[in-house]
This record gives structure tokens, sequence and C-alpha cells, in this order.
């Protein structure tokens, strides 16, 4: 099975100098969190103020590996179907993305996934995960 084709952002995200350590890391294969300075909490989406305390937050590694929290398979939205999901990755947070390289009728809530990365029409590469 292929990775779905992911749509190109309306604007580079690595222009945007809050997220460029994000998209750094992720055209080397590798998963950034927001970590809380002050309270020690990873959170997603990345933001600059923690959400649970509004201490300042920096980018550490993530292990990249979770299960599955949420699924659900399309098969009618267009020429090929896919899985979006929500996974919950080991640091605690959770994460709305795409389920891949996979037999799509052996994908279930609790299945352990790692992350890959998906290119992008001239953007680019944005976290996946497949089976584990």
């Amino acid at each position: 099975m292929t990775t779905p084709y992911v749509p190109t952002p309306l604007k580079a995200p690595d222009e945007l100098p809050d997220n460029a350590a994000f998209w750094k890391a992720a055209r080397e294969g590798r998963l950034l969190l927001r970590h809380c300075t002050a309270c020690g909490r990873p959170h997603w989406y990345p933001r600059a103020l923690c959400p649970f305390c509004l201490g300042d937050t920096e980018w550490k590694a993530a292990s990249g590996l979770g299960e599955i929290y949420s699924y659900s398979v399309t098969r009618r939205a267009g020429p090929d179907p896919y899985c979006i999901a929500y996974v919950r990755l080991d640091e605690g947070v959770t994460m709305m993305t795409h389920i891949v390289d996979t037999d799509l009728d052996t994908v279930r809530i609790g299945q352990r996934v790692k992350v890959r990365f998906a290119q992008t029409d001239g953007g680019p590469p944005v976290p996946v995960f497949a089976p584990a």
C-alpha cells in the first residue's frame, strides 16, 4: 500500500520561525514535540505557550511510537481509500494523522504504530503512521 498524497500547505510552514525546527526535523525523519519548560508537559499541536500553565515551551525529540486511539477508513472520497486516525503517542499527546502502508481492513484501535514522513507536492514531509 502506498502513502497517500498530502496537499501542500498554502504557506510554506518553514517560513514561520516558530515552526522551522519542526519542519527541519521532519525532513530528517524525526518527530519533535513542544514541551513546557515550567511544568514539563508535552503538547500537540505546537504552541509557543504551554496550554496547561502558560509557561514557555521548547522542542524535544519524540519517540515516534504510539497507538491508534480512533480511526475512520474512507473508501468513497477519491480514487484511493485512506485511513485518518487519532494516534496517542507514548509521550501522552494525541495527533490527528493518516495510517499508511497497511491493509486498511486490519487497522484496529490499540494497534501499535510508528511515525513515518509522507512527501507532499512541493512542501515539506508531514508525519503519518504505519504499523510498528
